[in-house]
């Protein structure tokens, strides 16, 4: 468990409960900086990356690991709300008036193309995974760089994944293991912070993706094999 300077006694709580290896930081280094503590301190083969606001189902913990061994993929379950109704935390390619049509319109114009989910219990391909709850062996993890601590917080995830693409491995929700996330955004309230930070990542982001400011077949041609295997499409 790694603790990013937190003033409200969480490492105190986990270590109560039953944590080994807390690990508490002076400063707060971000999300992306603090799970690459996490995982140079973590001593597996599987890694698992877990908000504090996800309730683990351990017993599911081995259907991941079989997943990504299988398909030698980044994965995560299916998170849900507390009343039973699917998040969207596996996502289609990161356009930035998807982005924009998602927080603005109905969820249900966007599912299918930018907001996705399995229509079985089959692992479902994804261009990229919300970061609050991501798994991978270790070596898949490393082979591509793990987390870019250039991200403080906001779209590392997307980048994340992105890069687990670009180096061959590919990205899966698996449905059949459903975690419940206590999911709020920050940038719902008045709070000028989390705007400031999201506004930041998404400048570093599309500077570095250009091609998800562009019409949708730069896109395709510059990620086929996302295009073929989330979508099904040899656009």
């Amino acid at each position: 468990m790694v603790d990013n300077c937190s003033t409200d006694g969480s490492a105190d709580v986990a270590e109560s409960l039953g944590a080994t290896g807390v690990i508490r930081l002076t400063e707060n280094l971000g999300f992306a900086s603090s799970n690459n503590r996490g995982l140079k301190a973590a001593q597996g083969t599987f890694i698992g990356f877990v908000n504090p606001d996800v309730r683990v189902r351990y017993a599911d913990l081995k259907m991941l690991e079989q997943v990504a061994n299988e398909r030698q993929a980044v994965v995560s379950p299916q998170l849900v709300n507390a009343d039973g109704t699917l998040q969207p935390n596996g996502r289609g390619f990161p356009f930035l008036w998807h982005k924009v049509r998602n927080r603005l319109g109905p969820e249900k114009k966007l599912r299918g193309s930018y907001l996705l989910f399995s229509d079985n219990d089959e692992p479902r391909m994804v261009c990229w995974l919300m970061g609050a709850s991501v798994f991978g062996l270790r070596t898949s993890i490393e082979k591509f760089g793990a987390w870019d601590s250039h991200f403080f917080l906001y779209y590392e995830d997307k980048d994340f994944s992105l890069r687990a693409w670009k180096a061959d491995i590919p990205v899966a929700l698996v449905p059949r293991a459903k975690w419940t996330h206590g999911w709020a955004r920050e940038t719902s309230s008045l709070n000028a912070m989390p705007w400031k930070r999201e506004l930041g990542s998404m400048f570093k982001f599309y500077r570095r993706y250009p091609e998800f400011l562009m019409p949708k077949g730069i896109a395709v041609r510059k990620h086929p094999r996302i295009n073929r295997e989330v979508y099904g499409a040899l656009e």
